[in-house]
C-alpha cells in the first residue's frame, strides 16, 4: 500500500507532519481530514511495509519532512475540451465566496472540482488542487494552465496571495470578468451585421463568377470580335475561380499563415500595432477599449489593496497591444522615481487624453484615485459603445455600396458586349 507523507494544519493553528498508509491520494486526504487536520502538503513516498494506520501514527518532526517532489513532476493533461469563460467566472466567484466564509483553500478547491458539472473544467480545477496540496502557491498552479487562466488573471491572484487578500482579489476578478464579457458582447453584436453583409457579398460574387458568367461565354465566343476590357477582366477572373479556385484558396491560406508568422515577430507586431492605432476609425476604437480595460483593472486592484506599482504592472498586461504596454512600462519607471500617476502617463497619449490625465491628477491628490479610475472606465465604455454604433452605422451603407458596385460592375461588363454587337449590326 502506498505511503504518503503529509503536512497539515491543526485546529489550534499549529502545523504537524506525518506519514500515512492509504490506497490513493483521495483516501489519504479523507483519512487526514478524519483526524481533524487540514492538509497542506501530500507527497507519495512509495510502497509501504505495513506501517501503522494514520490514527495511531505519531507525527514526525518538521526536520524529517522530505523535500517537495510531487509538484515538479506533475503535468497538466490538456484535452480537446475547452474550459468555457462562464465556467472560469463561476469558479472565480465561488472560490472567493468559500474563502470569505473561512473555508481553507485546499478544501474549497476540493468542493469546486467535485461539484463542477463540466468535465473539462472539473479536471482543470482538480489539477490546480493537486498542485496546491503539493505546496505550490495558487498563482503558480494556475500558471501551469495558460489555456484556462490568462496572464492577467494569474498576476492578480499572485498579488492577492502576496498581500493576504486573495478572497477580495478573486471577487474583484469575477466582477472584472463580468464587465469584460459584457464589453466583448457589445463589440461582437456591433460587428455582426457588417460581417453578415461581407459574407453575403462574397457569396453573391462567387455565385456570379462560377454559375452566371460562364453562360455568357458561349454567347461571346460567337461574336468574332474583341470584347471590351472590363468584360475580358471579368471573364478572366471567372475562369481563374472556376479552374484554379483550389489553388487560389490554398494561396490565401498560405498568405494568412505567413502573415501570422510574420506578426508573431515582436518587432513586426509593434510596427503593425502602430499603424493600427493611427488608423482613422480603428485607432480611436482600439484606444478607447485599451483605456477602459486599463482603468477598470487598475481601479479594481487598488480597491483590493494592491499597491500602485504592483497594480500598474498587472494592469498594463490587460492592454492587449505591446506598444501600449511599453508606454505604461515607462510610466511605471517614472512612478518609481516619485512622479504622480497622471504625469507618468502623459506619454501614453494613445490611451489617455489630456482631460483624463487632469482628472486622475486631481483624484490622486484628493485620495479618490481608485473611484476615479472606475468612473473613467464606465465613461470610456459608454464612449466606446457610442463610437462603435457610429462606426457600424457608417459601415452599413458603405458595405451596401460596395456590394452594389461589385455586382453592378459585373452586370455592366456582361451586358456591354451585347450593346456593342447591337450597334455593329445597325
Amino acid at each position: 500500500m502506498p505511503v504518503f507523507e503529509y503536512k497539515a494544519l491543526k485546529s489550534d493553528g499549529g502545523s504537524t507532519n506525518g506519514r500515512i498508509d492509504a490506497g490513493g491520494r483521495k483516501d489519504a486526504m479523507r483519512m487526514i481530514e478524519d483526524l481533524g487536520l487540514t492538509p497542506l502538503k501530500l507527497v507519495e513516498m512509495g510502497e509501504g511495509n505495513g506501517s501503522k494506520p494514520a490514527s495511531k501514527q505519531a507525527p514526525s518532526s518538521p526536520a524529517a519532512a522530505t523535500p517537495l517532489k510531487g509538484a515538479a513532476g506533475l503535468k497538466l493533461n490538456f484535452n480537446s475540451n475547452k474550459v468555457t469563460f462562464a465556467a472560469l467566472e463561476d469558479f472565480t466567484r465561488s472560490l472567493s465566496s468559500l474563502l470569505t466564509a473561512g473555508v481553507p483553500l485546499s478544501r474549497a478547491l476540493t468542493i469546486l472540482y467535485k461539484e463542477c458539472p463540466q468535465p473539462a473544467a472539473a479536471a482543470k480545477w482538480k489539477e490546480v488542487h493537486d498542485f496546491v496540496i503539493d505546496g505550490m502557491p495558487l498563482a503558480k498552479a494556475m500558471e501551469r494552465a495558460p489555456d484556462v487562466f490568462p496572464k492577467v488573471y494569474v498576476a492578480m491572484v499572485e498579488a492577492g496571495e502576496a498581500g493576504g487578500f486573495l478572497d477580495v482579489v478573486l471577487s474583484q476578478i469575477a466582477d472584472f470578468q463580468a464587465r469584460e464579457k459584457e464589453l466583448r458582447a457589445k463589440v461582437m453584436s456591433a460587428m455582426m451585421y457588417p460581417l453578415v453583409l461581407l459574407t453575403l457579398a462574397t457569396g453573391v460574387v462567387i455565385f456570379l463568377m462560377v454559375f452566371f458568367i460562364p453562360r455568357f461565354q458561349a454567347l461571346f465566343a460567337g461574336f468574332n470580335a474583341a470584347l471590351p476590357l472590363i468584360t475580358q477582366v471579368i471573364v478572366g477572373a471567372s475562369n481563374a475561380i472556376r479552374h484554379q479556385g483550389l489553388w487560389v484558396a490554398g494561396g490565401l491560406v498560405l498568405i494568412i499563415w505567413w502573415a501570422r508568422r510574420w506578426i508573431a515577430n515582436e518587432r513586426n507586431r509593434r510596427a503593425v500595432e502602430k499603424v493600427l492605432l493611427r488608423a482613422p476609425v480603428v485607432g480611436p476604437l482600439a484606444g478607447y477599449l485599451a483605456m477602459a480595460r486599463f482603468c477598470r483593472m487598475l481601479g479594481t486592484l487598488l480597491g483590493a489593496g494592491v499597491p500602485l506599482i504592483g497594480g500598474l504592472d498587472v494592469a498594463r498586461r490587460s492592454l492587449g497591444y505591446q506598444t501600449l504596454i511599453d508606454y505604461v512600462a515607462e510610466a511605471i519607471d517614472r512612478v518609481k522615481k516619485g512622479e504622480t500617476l497622471a504625469a507618468s502617463l502623459s506619454n501614453c497619449r494613445g490611451i489617455f487624453p489630456g482631460s483624463s490625465l487632469e482628472m486622475l491628477s486631481v483624484a490622486q491628490e484628493s485620495g479618490r484615485l481608485e473611484q476615479e479610475l472606475l468612473r473613467l472606465a464606465v465613461v470610456t465604455e459608454a464612449t466606446l459603445d457610442r463610437q462603435l454604433k457610429t462606426a457600424v452605422a457608417l459601415m452599413e451603407p458603405l458595405m451596401l455600396f460596395l456590394m452594389a458596385g461589385i455586382i453592378g460592375t459585373i452586370f455592366i461588363g456582361m451586358i456591354l458586349p451585347i450593346f456593342e454587337l447591337q450597334d455593329h449590326i445597325k
